[in-house]
């Protein structure tokens, strides 16, 4: 799957969106989650062009990575969920519901979770 330049979450990387913004560096942008599924719910974007998950690791560089997942940790240390425990979620392709094709991680916590996946 090729890029799309104008899905929402590089609208959102280049201002055109606006966002609630929850922290930012050179790798990453979080903000919060516009239909969140927990107390908190915040997306993290990598500041680069990556469809998903095995986009970004087959192609962003290894100092990107690491940037980008510190981020992650950053934003959960922010949010004061070390001590109560989060979940970071990455959904890639249909089965999975990823609803953006651009790669990003959601951080949820503030509450018991449960289940990592519903039996149907």
């Amino acid at each position: 799957m090729a890029y799309d330049k104008n899905n929402i979450f590089a609208k959102i990387l280049r201002g055109e969106i606006p966002c609630q913004k929850v922290y930012e560096d050179k790798f990453a942008l979080a903000f919060n989650d516009i239909a969140p599924d927990a107390p908190v719910h915040v997306l993290v974007v990598p500041k680069g062009e990556y469809v998903s998950f095995h986009d970004f690791s087959v192609n962003a560089t290894p100092e990107f990575m690491k940037g980008f997942f510190t981020a992650v940790q950053k934003v959960a240390q922010q949010l004061n969920l070390e001590e109560s425990g989060y979940r970071i979620i990455s959904n890639h392709g249909p089965d999975a519901s990823q609803s953006v094709a651009h790669f990003h991680v959601h951080i949820l916590g503030g509450r018991h979770l449960g289940r990592l996946v519903l039996k149907e």
